[in-house]
């Protein structure tokens, strides 16, 4: 018999109201045994290094540091963003190490979501200890 926690989301993602929630709670886990195992207090690129090592090894599909290009009427603005890591091609991950998450770095999410198409974002900040206390956000970008 599969886990609850599995059960779940299973049936959450079956109704349409947790999209991607298999492949979300796998990105949490790998972060939380990232954070657990390094501490806080790192730069960025050490945690993203790690995290992208930790997912692959879980079977993950990771591209990084991804180009995003937006479009203003007939403006084509190149690689005006650049995403952290996009899962399975399916979920943006946006790392910080900042001492809270401001209203700023969910805006930033909601953007990617919204310029690429993606439904699912996770907003994880490993300066909060442990992460799982306010350093884990999963944003789901609206429907037009």
């Amino acid at each position: 018999m599969k886990p609850l926690s599995q059960r779940v989301t299973e049936e959450a993602e079956a109704r349409g109201d947790f999209p991607h929630g298999g492949i979300t709670e796998s990105i949490i886990g790998a972060a939380i045994k990232v954070q657990r195992s390094l501490g806080p207090g790192l730069f960025e690129s050490a945690y993203e290094a790690c995290l992208i090592h930790e997912l692959q090894q879980s079977g993950h599909t990771i591209t990084t540091q991804v180009p995003l290009d937006i479009h203003y009427g007939d403006l084509h603005v190149p690689c005006a963003y650049r995403l952290d890591l996009i899962v399975d091609d399916v979920v943006i991950v946006e790392l910080k190490t900042v001492e809270r998450l401001l209203d700023i770095h969910r805006a930033q999410v909601h953007s990617y979501l919204r310029f690429s198409g993606k439904a699912v974002g996770l907003l994880l900040n490993f300066w909060a200890w442990p992460l799982k206390d306010g350093g884990i956000e999963r944003i789901v970008r609206s429907r037009p």
